[in-house]
């Protein structure tokens, strides 16, 4: 015996596919979602398929948008001579939050990860190199902080100071506002090396 109609058994399992939703979350979205007007349904359905038909990467830095370039590749006011390479294009609306980056982006989608089969290859490596004319000082790597990340940055660096370019990265360590006492070593070994003079 079926628990769910058939309809819905179908919505439960298309909303288990996303990332971060079980079973549970996935059930009660799909009884909210029921539950609500036919207008507010079909508008999220449209807003899905537009995004979805509208969204490409821009030509030049990899980052999603509708229109090529993207408004920072199109923005005269940026400063060229700074590329901030990052992972994946949601890395770009956290450092946008802060206001106070004002040069150009790069998006790898991905990083380095041999278990998962994933190597320079299969990321925009080629391109970022492509990018680094006469124009760029300096390239920050604001890759994450973990075993990938790190390789990912290590592997641009070396492939990056050849070229007469500045290559830094993004500091790591104690989060604002953190306490001493609940903070694990290695982020503590990253604070310490990173300390600067005041």
């Amino acid at each position: 015996m079926a628990v769910y109609a058939k309809p819905l058994a179908r919505l439960i399992d298309e909303l288990r596919k996303l990332p971060g939703i079980g079973q549970k979350t996935a059930q009660r979205l799909a009884f909210f979602l029921i539950g609500e007007s036919d207008e507010s349904v079909r508008s999220l359905a449209s807003a899905i398929v537009e995004a979805k038909d509208k969204i490409s990467y821009c030509s030049k830095c990899f980052n999603l948008t509708d229109i090529d370039p993207c408004n920072i590749c199109g923005d005269s006011t940026r400063d060229k001579s700074l590329i901030c390479v990052v992972e994946e294009p949601k890395d770009i609306i956290a450092l946008e939050k802060t206001r106070s980056y004002k040069g150009m982006y790069h998006v790898l989608h991905g990083a380095i990860a041999p278990l998962e089969g994933i190597g320079p290859g299969e990321l925009r490596v080629k391109e970022l190199i492509t990018r680094l004319t006469e124009q760029v000082q300096e390239v920050i790597l604001a890759t994450d902080p973990n075993v990938e990340g790190e390789a990912t940055a290590m592997y641009l660096a070396r492939l990056i100071k050849p070229l007469d370019i500045k290559v830094t990265r993004i500091a790591h360590g104690m989060p604002v506002g953190g306490d001493l006492e609940y903070v694990d070593e290695v982020t503590l070994t990253k604070a310490l090396e990173g300390r600067r003079e005041m």
